[in-house]
């Protein structure tokens, strides 16, 4: 099949430029290396949309939340991530979690599925010298096709160190020292009965041994290409927390507020009281056999993680899925090298989506990858480009991925309210409610000029 447009990555981010293309009439060859001979450092298989970290993709409950705003955002426009991930979820409380396996099948099922789409197993070594393109190729760019992009954009790549969590099998945790339960009790209606998180609790002992051995755990060591790699502070390691000092982690992930112990009561706290610090695991399958320790990317070289974490209580036995991992992300400087409508400067065929632009996250991967596809789509249709409004959480994102964001200091980014046009004559307390009206309105006055843009 002759194709109208070439999509590199099958991530999420190229998947839904694909599927946004393909409902709007247009030919589209996916290229994915993955499966073709060639995978990356964190990928387990070669399904389309692979999640490679965390299985959730953050609130979802509350639209009066930036990453809620953008979930509603993206099912306006029949977003294929959102479509596949609501029937891949499990529970997980205020937060959007499914099961990794199932989502991707989903979404390459549909793909495949779809007479417009052809997928191909290929490694693409270089960017297209002519033909409409979206490179998508997300963090984990294969290191020929980086260089190609580094020479494309006169501008050197920036690069951090992603880190991966735990994957514990549910079985193997001694629930007569756990339980489950919801920080405050908040709960939803696809909420497990009693709460959604499994509690491991610690006492302030064991959670100053467990914090010496993070300390002093074995570390994955640096290539010499990769020395000077910073950190994204969303997926910080957790031994790089305990080394900011020794109550970061009882402040961070392993907060116990608000978790009421029931192994641990008194006349004065029946309900049990909280305890020092907490590991808490989220469901992580549908079927509830495999459960994600929150919050605990690691580098620690795997006979570390195996023989330290099992030193939490409740984890003693733990069998593990899948252990930590560190791996490297890339992405490019995109306020300097995209104009705003995604396309590379200086060779305007060529437009980036997803994290490889400097977004952060599923859900922003995912739509900026939404956006490149319409944006292409109205490209090739001769169509003037319609941007989303500044003041949705899809506008905000891309002004802050193409011009907005600091260029000498450009960093991943997760949507969030602050990077809206603000409202100073609304009161604090009822800014986000403000927020997400104004959007969902400038939202409804946006969509005419995208559902249909191609024959």
């Amino acid at each position: 099949m002759t194709y109208d447009i070439h999509i590199i990555g099958g991530g999420l981010a190229g998947c839904e430029a694909a599927w946004q293309l393909a409902e709007r009439g247009l030919n589209v060859r996916l290229s994915e290396m993955r499966g073709g001979g060639d995978t990356t450092p964190a990928h387990q298989g070669d399904g389309l949309a692979e999640l490679v970290c965390s299985n959730s993709f953050r609130s979802d409950d509350d639209e009066r939340n930036a990453v809620g705003l953008l979930h509603h955002e993206m099912r306006q426009l029949n977003s294929l991530v959102m479509a596949a991930g609501e029937e891949a979820r499990v529970p997980a409380g205020s937060a959007m979690a499914v099961d990794r396996d199932v989502f991707s099948r989903n979404v390459e099922r549909r793909l495949l599925e779809h007479p417009k789409v052809t997928v191909v197993r290929e490694r693409v070594d270089a960017l297209p010298t002519e033909g409409p393109t979206i490179v998508a190729t997300g963090p984990l760019t294969a290191q020929s096709l980086a260089q190609s992009i580094v020479k494309a954009t006169g501008e050197d790549r920036l690069a951090f160190f992603d880190a991966i969590a735990p994957i514990v099998h549910r079985d193997s945790i001694d629930m007569d020292i756990c339980w489950i339960q919801s920080r405050w009790n908040k709960r939803t209606a696809a909420s497990n009965e009693d709460g959604d998180y499994i509690n491991c609790p610690m006492t302030k002992d064991e959670y100053l041994a467990f914090h010496q051995g993070l300390i002093d755990g074995e570390k994955t060591e640096f290539r010499e290409w990769e020395a000077d790699t910073p950190y994204f502070d969303g997926c910080m390691p957790i031994e790089a927390m305990a080394a900011r000092g020794v109550d970061t982690l009882r402040f961070g992930p392993m907060k116990p507020v608000g978790l009421d112990n029931p192994r641990d009561t008194t006349p004065e706290f029946p309900q049990g009281r909280w305890p020092y610090a907490v590991v808490q695991l989220r469901q992580d399958n549908a079927l509830g056999t495999l459960w994600n320790m929150v919050g605990f990317q690691t580098k620690l070289k795997y006979g570390a993680q195996v023989e330290l974490f099992r030193t939490i209580p409740g984890l003693a036995n733990a069998e593990f899925a899948r252990l930590g991992g560190l791996h490297r992300n890339t992405f490019i400087n995109s306020p300097v090298v995209l104009d705003r409508h995604l396309r590379l400067r200086g060779a305007e065929h060529i437009r980036f989506a997803g994290q490889i632009t400097g977004c952060e996250g599923y859900v922003e991967s995912a739509a900026i990858g939404l956006l490149a596809g319409i944006m292409a789509a109205q490209d090739i249709a001769g169509r003037p480009i319609s941007e989303p409004p500044r003041t949705t959480a899809m506008g905000a994102l891309l002004a802050h991925i193409t011009g907005d964001a600091a260029a000498e200091h450009y960093q991943p980014m997760n949507v969030n309210f602050g990077l809206f046009p603000p409202l100073h004559d609304v009161p604090k307390k009822q800014r986000k409610e403000a927020y997400t009206d104004r959007a969902k309105a400038d939202l409804r006055n946006w969509l005419g000029t995208v559902e249909t843009v191609a024959a």
